[in-house]
């Protein structure tokens, strides 16, 4: 049986296609993770401190702010309830500049940061797998967010 002379042109074209969409997994992931790393990354010159838990509520938790740099110190500062906080609990933090949210930093922090792009990753895998047919870049990216994944689960 011949082929079509569009087979080729079908098949580059859905490795086009696929491979946008890996792109944008990727870009979506880094893009989300971004929002709160570049915090951490780029701390210079914001205000650092240590936070204590004194309640969580359904999406945050509030205590107060420490500065260890000089800073003015908070009554009130607010974290995302998902870095693992419970009452009591102390951590160092970055102040996001403008407002009294914070960010965790430190290794738990940054790990946690990264989490959005470490999914996209899994995700990724599996279209570089599926769609794509290339299995061996397919494991190095799966194992790549499932490794950022679990450290995270465990720094945390």
């Amino acid at each position: 049986m011949k082929r079509s002379s569009s087979h080729p042109a079908l098949q580059y074209g859905r490795s086009a296609a696929l491979g946008c969409v890996v792109l944008l997994l990727l870009v979506a992931g880094v893009l989300s993770s971004w929002d709160s790393a570049h915090h951490i990354v780029l701390a210079k010159g914001r205000e650092h401190g240590t936070m204590t838990v004194t309640g969580c509520g359904a999406d945050v938790c509030t205590g107060p702010f420490a500065p260890s740099d000089g800073a003015s110190a908070r009554s009130r500062v607010t974290v995302d309830q998902s870095v693992a906080a419970r009452k009591g609990d102390r951590f160092p933090v970055v102040v996001k500049p403008g407002t009294d949210d914070v960010v965790r930093t430190g290794t738990p922090g940054f790990l946690h940061a990264w989490v959005p792009l470490g999914g996209a990753l899994v995700l990724a895998a599996l279209v570089i797998g599926g769609g794509l047919r290339l299995p061996r870049t397919a494991w190095g990216t799966g194992i790549a967010g499932g490794v950022l994944l679990v450290a995270t689960f465990i720094a945390l």
